[in-house]
């Protein structure tokens, strides 16, 4: 059509010059629309809203404050009467229609909770009162700022929610794979929502951090430090779903049933071990398979290696809620295990997946509310929010209040109360009289308390003190020590890592003054860092800012530093030709065994059949978790006769090299160590890398590397 008018244009208008005829320059064509995307549409000037002067008001134009919630004492509850908080959080949990507003994209499964004993000196609650009780439940793994439509690979936290359907009621853990934070107040949850979601002009970047809001925001708010670190770490992109601890991130307490209580913090402790990605490889699986974590939990349960993880927690006397440091009450804070260490409750395995995806993962609804006799809040202000902010949120998914009556919602005890009608009602009420008290339904459903009926209580002894207050804690100011912690307790290559990624995110910047200020952030954690990120940026290295630097390490945090205790469901990619009846043989040997282990192995060649699992058009390094060179196939990686219509030229080597610059263990039965020599893949000596003519010497030695799952040498270092 552009062109029938470009024809009109400059051939109607002879006086004109060619450059006077929009359509006959491109440029100039741009340029027109560039200077009209700040125009309003026709009729909609009066609502344009101009933000860059004025105070902050509420949605009725009084001016607010809206960065703490309003607590009873500085450490204490936030309140009902909140209305600022209301008003921002419930905005916020309306804002997407009608998918998550966070946690949108995600994986599911069915699987049973096992109680190693009777805790019942720590807590009333019912699943963990007896040895070998069983308690059903349902798991969802979640990215958390991307869309459906994203990739399960971004560099994201990751969600971890668990449902347990006790004999009491449903009781939920709505934690991520990282312990802590990005924020201490829920009331600014929108606000770090807001900032690391897509440009609202263009909808880029989708499931990313690398812009300039987000990165505005992480160096404004300094508390998002701690988490920031983690997730830049291997713990934003994990090897699958499976190979990631899950934690409740607040402080709860347990309650006995006599009223007692202590603070505890949740963990889930992955029995598959702990293995990530590293971020060429992620990017790769984004446009490869973007499906890729969903489709790892849904097989590995599929072919009966359902992943297993220990439910454990850390117990504190409430009296030295102040004892470490910092805040128990901060959510941006983790207790090293050196001063709490883990008490083990029972193990959690995954065995079912859903029958339909929408009706069982996509319609669970979590929430903290979710809560059962034994177990209660803290005054964590984050936690507060969240309990009134998830069941908020689901007026908005389901459009009305019986959300909790879809059968993934709904709880294995007996269902008693006086909620009525609403949209959505599923159930055919009996009882006439839908109030208490009441004699004509002969005092039915009864309350049910502390020493009545087995009830929920709130502990008894929790305190309520202090003027109203809209401020945090003092106790939380400390936003720099335990970011340096985490750093500490990492290797090398995982500190290189951590680089490399802010490095990758903040090269996306263009704003100079939010460069600045998260250079002036992470100095106040690490120098080094510090001045490795100013490097890639090309600006100055600023000089130290020491006030929280240590040298203090804890436990438990590297990723890379052992040893997977299971292999079983690993991915290999054996690489044959069909034009070898050798490299097939072997390849189908080679597949046989790893098999006896649980390993899954996809033989590659040139065209399908004749025991070919993938092609090399289809198949990529990404995608295995090691690569194997089969004898007889050695030829597809000589330069100079590798080219073939089959595939793109070079994808048998690419594969290879980039198994090996990803840090997977590689190998070469026999004659095929040729291929090692063709992409220059050291073959003498080299950690990771496999050589042999003896296939199940070869696969012993294979079995190995995939339990180191990474070969962190292959990394280089800034020093």
């Amino acid at each position: 059509m552009h062109t029938v008018k470009a024809l009109l244009c400059c051939g109607s208008l002879l006086g004109l010059s060619l450059a006077a005829c929009p359509y006959a320059d491109p440029a100039a064509l741009l340029k027109e629309k560039r200077a009209d995307t700040d125009a309003p549409s026709p009729g909609l000037g009066q609502f344009k809203v101009d933000d860059g002067k004025g105070f902050l008001t509420s949605d009725v134009g009084g001016p607010i404050e809206d960065q703490n919630s309003l607590k009873a004492g500085i450490r204490g509850p936030t309140l009902l009467e909140d209305f600022i908080f209301r008003q921002k959080i419930q905005h916020f949990d309306h804002e997407r229609v009608p998918e998550r507003a966070v946690h949108a994209r995600g994986a599911g499964a069915h699987g049973t909770f096992t109680s190693y004993g009777d805790f019942s000196n720590l807590t009333a609650a019912s699943f963990l009162s007896a040895a070998s009780k069983k308690t059903p439940v349902f798991v969802r793994f979640s990215t958390v700022a991307g869309s459906r439509g994203s990739a399960d690979t971004a560099r994201d936290v990751h969600g971890f929610a668990t449902r347990f359907y006790t004999d009491e009621g449903n009781f939920d853990i709505v934690g991520n794979n990282i312990p802590v934070f990005f924020i201490q107040d829920a009331i600014r949850f929108p606000d770090l929502i807001h900032s690391v979601k897509p440009s609202p002009d263009s909808e880029i970047p989708q499931a990313a951090t690398a812009h300039d809001s987000a990165w505005d925001f992480f160096s404004q708010q300094p508390s998002t430090l701690h988490t920031l670190m983690w997730a830049m770490a291997g713990y934003g992109i994990p090897r699958s779903y499976r190979h990631m601890d899950g934690f409740g991130v607040h402080t709860f307490r347990f309650v006995k049933d006599d009223g007692p209580t202590k603070l505890i913090k949740w963990h889930f402790k992955t029995l598959q071990g702990k293995a990530s990605l590293v971020w060429e490889e992620a990017q790769v699986l984004a446009g490869k398979n973007a499906d890729f974590h969903r489709q790892d939990l849904f097989d590995a349960i599929a072919s009966g290696n359902g992943p297993s993880w220990e439910l454990a927690v850390q117990v504190v006397d409430e009296e030295k809620a102040l004892a470490f440091g910092f805040d128990l009450l901060d959510p941006t804070k983790l207790i090293p295990e050196e001063l709490a260490p883990l008490q083990k409750l029972g193990i959690m395995t995954l065995d079912t997946n859903p029958t339909n995806y929408f009706a069982e993962t996509e319609q669970v609804m979590f929430q903290p509310g979710h809560i059962v006799r034994g177990i209660d809040f803290t005054e964590d202000p984050l936690l507060q929010g969240r309990v009134f902010s998830y069941l908020d949120t689901q007026l908005n998914r389901h459009g009305g209040p019986n959300f909790e009556q879809l059968p993934i919602n709904m709880p294995k005890a007996a269902i008693h109360n006086n909620n009525r009608d609403g949209a959505g009602q599923n159930f055919i009420h009996t009882n006439k009289f839908p109030y208490s008290p009441n004699t004509l339904n002969n005092g039915f459903p009864a309350q049910a308390n502390q020493t009545t009926g087995r009830g929920f209580f709130t502990a008894p002894n929790r305190p309520a003190t202090g003027n109203l207050v809209r401020a945090l804690s003092p106790t939380f100011d400390d936003h720099w020590t335990q970011p340096r912690l985490f750093l500490n307790s990492l290797t090398s290559v995982e500190q290189q890592f951590i680089v490399n990624a802010i490095r990758f995110e903040t090269s996306h910047l263009q704003s100079e003054t939010v460069k600045q200020n998260v250079l002036a952030q992470l100095n106040r954690v690490s120098n080094d860092v510090a001045k490795r990120v100013a490097v890639a940026l090309g600006l100055p290295a600023p000089a130290p800012d020491p006030t929280f630097y240590h040298n203090n390490v804890t436990a438990g945090l590297s990723i890379f530093n052992s040893t997977l205790p299971k292999i079983a469901t690993l991915q290999v990619g054996v690489l044959a030709s069909t034009n070898s009846s050798s490299s097939l043989e072997q390849a189908a040997a080679l597949k046989e065994r790893l098999a006896k282990e649980g390993v899954v192995v996809t033989v590659v060649g040139e065209v399908q059949g004749n025991g070919i699992d993938q092609t090399y058009s289809a198949a990529d390094a990404s995608v295995f978790d090691s690569v194997v060179v089969a004898a007889g196939a050695e030829g597809l990686f000589d330069p100079k006769t590798a080219a073939s219509p089959l595939y793109p030229t070079g994808r048998p080597g690419q594969i290879l090299v980039d198994g090996f610059r990803w840090g997977k263990p590689v190998g070469a039965l026999g004659s095929a160590s040729a291929a090692l020599d063709s992409t220059g893949i050291p073959s003498s000596d080299a950690p990771g890398v496999f050589t042999g003519s003896d296939v199940e010497a070869f696969v012993t030695d294979l079995e190995g590397g995939l339990s180191q799952f990474k070969f962190t040498d292959r990394f280089p270092l800034d020093f």
